[in-house]
């Protein structure tokens, strides 16, 4: 008789249930390893980056059956705003995705139209060899599809910031995660995120969002502006990247027990 399994609980639904904000980090390294180290270490959530990162369909594959088994929600950040590439991801298993660059509420439309099958949207129909049905073992998979997953859109653009509660405010978009690189640059701000202008920007979206009853969240590596932005209303956060992790603290070693280090030696490749 074959196993009837059940799915896991979805960002939206972490969310909905939690009576704090949920603490998160990237796995961008692409690295099973690094992402297992991760799901182990108490934090409520990860991004597993397919955008800015080596990750491709079969390492994010492997990513999430590296993470499963832990008590973390995963969240996949795709490339691009495609439907053939929503369509690929979902089938492979991921259960909660992040779409970047989500500039108005039409495109926020045509997302949520890639995650839901007909006649609620347009992703196409393989889930009986796909892992997000669980090779068939989740009953009515096709009927609860977008009841089990979850879509947060990107907001990281000044006109996305203008446009913010009417993107919030699409059926079918379950939070929104501002981007604070990208809002800088596209500021004319570029690799200045601690920017005051950037900050009240990112101040202003999570309350249109809020105020469209929606979750916000933000990535913040810097500790005092992400308690700024937990104290503004932000439901969830990004505080560290696993790369980031090693960079620093390899540096930090290499301070220690070579005091004298020339850092004009190294190579730059």
């Amino acid at each position: 008789m074959p196993l009837h399994l059940s799915p896991s609980p979805s960002f939206r639904d972490q969310l909905t249930a939690s009576e704090r904000p949920l603490i998160g980090a990237w796995i961008c390294s692409g690295s099973p390893i690094v992402a297992e180290i991760v799901a182990g270490s108490g934090l409520d959530w990860t991004l597993i980056d397919g955008e800015h990162s080596p990750i491709g369909l079969e390492s994010m594959l492997s990513l999430l059956q590296a993470v499963a088994p832990y008590p973390i929600t995963p969240v996949v950040r795709l490339a691009a705003n495609d439907p053939v590439l929503i369509k690929q991801v979902l089938d492979l298993g991921a259960q909660n995705l992040l779409v970047p660059m989500v500039n108005t509420a039409e495109e926020a439309s045509r997302a949520v139209a890639a995650t839901r099958y007909p006649p609620l949207g347009t992703r196409g129909v393989g889930s009986a060899l796909a892992r997000a049905a669980q090779f068939n073992r989740i009953e009515n998979y096709l009927q609860r599809a977008h009841e089990i997953t979850s879509l947060t859109v990107q907001i990281e653009t000044d006109a996305a910031v203008r446009n913010s509660r009417a993107i919030a405010e699409v059926d079918g978009v379950d939070g929104v995660f501002i981007g604070p690189s990208d809002l800088a640059a596209s500021m004319g701000l570029l690799g200045q995120q601690e920017h005051p202008d950037v900050i009240a920007a990112v101040e202003q979206t999570i309350t249109e969002v809020r105020g469209a009853g929606k979750p916000v969240g933000v990535n913040a590596f810097s500790p005092a502006t992400a308690r700024r932005y937990l104290d503004a209303g932000a439901s969830f956060v990004l505080v560290a990247a696993d790369v980031s992790i090693l960079a620093r603290a390899t540096e930090k070693i290499a301070a220690e027990w070579i005091p004298d280090q020339d850092a004009t030696a190294h190579t730059s490749y």
